[in-house]
């Protein structure tokens, strides 16, 4: 249980940093019909240690025991963190123009997002044991699908003390069509080579197993992608070559082009 707990802290300092934002601090809610001590202390854990991963202190929080409310061996977990940016220096998108590049951070699997699917065609539908190993991913299928959630904040700071980034995308539910659409100004369209990165292994088991269409794996999951960073042309080269030497896998994975009034603002290619 204690990836949960990354999880937890991912999704909330992911969503921060792609302001420009610093994580400050963090605060968590669980709840459970009974508490277990032990299982609670393994949840925390998780949460400290996202937390230590973003630099962010984990300042508090509240542990609720409410009988009859959540069955047995279920619980409730919620999260609340806090960021700053000077005004002047939020990253919005609004500096986004044609030409511009699309850089693209690996991500550890799943993430938090696409579960529904994933486990309608694995469990539901395929009636795969969580504890069985799965020789292509090389793991158990319940060790996969509690791979934690990758923390960006560490090298995406770096990248903003040093370089110009244009926007930045995390992306969660809706996958890559619907996450980087958000950050584009009206009149720019991005076009993604999705042969420009390798996908983590769990996206083409999903889609080989549940006849999942391309189209539906984008319009679903990050496919390998988890944060999107959109920089000037002329500075690509040197924030991939700072990614690579803090150890982050990246990918060119696509560019700004001219949106015409019929374009939904991405394209695959």
């Amino acid at each position: 249980h204690d990836t949960i707990g990354i999880d937890l802290v991912a999704m909330v300092v992911n969503d921060i940093v792609v302001q420009g934002a610093e994580p400050l601090f963090f605060l968590d809610y669980l709840a459970m019909g009974k508490l277990d001590p032990d299982r609670a202390a393994e949840i925390v854990a998780g949460i400290a240690r996202g937390c230590e991963e973003a630099g962010c202190s984990l300042v508090g929080g509240e542990t609720a025991e409410m009988p009859g409310f959540y069955p047995e061996g279920e619980y409730e977990l919620a999260g609340f963190g806090v960021g700053i940016v000077d005004k002047d220096d939020v990253i919005d998108g609004s500096g986004i123009t044609v030409g511009d590049r699309l850089i693209g951070l690996s991500s550890s699997g799943l993430h938090s997002n696409g579960y529904s699917l994933a486990r309608k065609v694995l469990l539901a539908d395929q009636g795969l044991n969580l504890d069985e190993t799965v020789e292509e991913l090389g793991c158990s299928l319940g060790e996969e699908l509690l791979r934690p959630t990758r923390i960006y904040v560490k090298p995406i700071a770096n990248l903003i003390r040093d370089f110009t980034l244009k926007g930045i995308a995390h992306i969660t539910g809706g996958g890559l069509r619907d996450n980087i659409v958000r950050v584009l100004p009206n009149r720019c369209e991005a076009v993604i080579e999705t042969g420009a990165w390798e996908r983590p292994p769990v996206f083409s088991l999903i889609s080989r197993l549940g006849g999942v269409s391309e189209e539906e794996m984008l319009a679903t999951f990050n496919c390998g992608i988890g944060m999107v960073l959109i920089v000037p042309a002329d500075e690509v080269e040197e924030q991939m070559s700072r990614l690579q030497a803090m150890g982050e896998s990246c990918y060119l994975i696509g560019e700004i082009t001219k949106r015409e009034e019929d374009e939904t603002g991405i394209s695959f290619r």
